[in-house]
């Protein structure tokens, strides 16, 4: 397979993937107070039994507070290491990367989980016992009308979350984890305050783009402090804000080059989400529609990328990566159509009928089936086998 770019292992410190498809952190809105359980296992250990090279767990929030909804994963204390422990285990008894995205909602937190609606929490919301609490941001603008005023953060409040982000970072490494991802994209709060359109501050964390930083990259300085030096370290972004007066591709890239400064290892690359729900934007959407982003950073800022969005078949990803747009391929809603697109995308690639790459107790039947399939055809009793 080493002719194929999409299944080359890559290493970064001590830890190396076996292919270049990544788990993107996906959120289930499926937690009880911050804590991981079998929905959690079973959704993402189905993905590493298809065969991703990392299988990253959703946003999981460092304080109770920055979550986007009841329903998020949290790490704020150590009664919840077990439950993602038994996560992280399973992931890599697949031979899968277990990785982690540590979050904060900032303005948007205490919102509906998407299927209630996906904004402002209602009186319905209220009823269920889903309420609200205080939401801050770098100013207090809300996310849109109707949406929870957030309180302007001061001094203190930065050094409480950088510091609750260090613990968790720490608690990951408890946990098993060996990638940890800082959320800094989709208007939550690092992004917030990357953005003019959300952070208006005076001080020093505010006005240009050297300020509108200051406090993000505190928060990835002092989780790199933490995080074992040998151990990859990515941070997602919104690559634009695709809103009137936000973020542009190139102060994205000059972010990026001050991230490598800080020794991460890897750029995620999404946009949007400031003004609505998660992954909101004004950006045309098409297939890869993202790769572009990826590509820009990439090679103007001179660091690794993941590229996400909208990559569905094989050749694609496999395409992303021999054009030199990203490192890694990041697949989300496409894995929860199939679970199993990691080995489905291999035999496509290669067009030979293995199952090495299979879990043995599938592989081994799989293998037997696939000759049975080709003695049908043969035959012509099956006039169209699938694999």
């Amino acid at each position: 397979m080493s002719a194929i770019k999409l299944f080359e292992p890559c290493t970064i410190g001590s830890v190396t993937l076996k292919n270049r498809i990544v788990v993107a952190p996906m959120c289930q809105y499926s937690a009880h107070e911050g804590f991981a359980n079998d929905w959690h296992l079973v959704h993402l250990g189905r993905m590493a039994l298809g065969g991703a090279g990392m299988v990253m767990v959703e946003a999981t929030a460092v304080v109770p507070e920055g979550r986007i909804s009841h329903g998020d994963l949290g790490l704020w204390s150590d009664e919840q290491v077990d439950g993602l422990a038994r996560v992280a285990r399973f992931i890599k008894e697949q031979g899968s990367v277990a990785a982690i995205q540590l979050a904060h909602a900032g303005r948007k937190a205490s919102m509906q989980r998407p299927w209630k609606g996906h904004g402002p929490l209602t009186d319905s919301d209220l009823a269920q016992g889903d309420l609200p609490w205080e939401v801050m941001g770098p100013s207090p603008i809300p996310v849109a009308e109707g949406w929870l005023m957030p309180r302007e953060m001061s001094l203190d409040d930065m050094d409480r979350i950088r510091q609750a982000w260090c613990a968790a970072a720490v608690r990951s490494l408890s946990a098993g984890f060996d990638v940890i991802e800082v959320h800094a994209a989709h208007g939550y709060l690092l992004h917030s305050f990357l953005s003019p359109v959300s952070n208006q501050r005076t001080d020093d964390y505010g006005g240009d783009l050297t300020g509108r930083s200051r406090f993000p990259l505190e928060v990835i300085k002092a989780v790199r402090a933490v995080w074992p030096a040998d151990k990859p370290f990515f941070v997602r972004v919104s690559s634009v804000d695709g809103v009137q007066g936000g973020l542009q591709i190139e102060d994205v890239i000059e972010f990026a080059r001050e991230l490598k400064k800080l020794g991460v290892d890897v750029v995620d690359c999404s946009s949007g989400g400031l003004s609505e729900s998660a992954t909101a934007t004004s950006t045309p959407r098409g297939l890869g529609f993202q790769v572009p982003y990826s590509e820009r950073i990439r090679h103007e800022a001179d660091v690794m990328t993941m590229a996400v969005g909208l990559i569905l078949y094989p050749e694609q990803a496999e395409s992303v990566l021999e054009n030199g747009q990203a490192d890694f391929i990041a697949i989300g809603r496409e894995l929860m159509f199939n679970p199993n697109w990691p080995v489905h995308a291999q035999l496509a690639l290669s067009r030979e009928q293995a199952y090495d790459d299979w879990p043995t107790q599938a592989g081994w039947w799989l293998e037997r089936r696939a000759r049975t399939l080709s003695k049908l055809k043969a035959s012509s009793q099956v006039p169209h086998v699938g694999t």
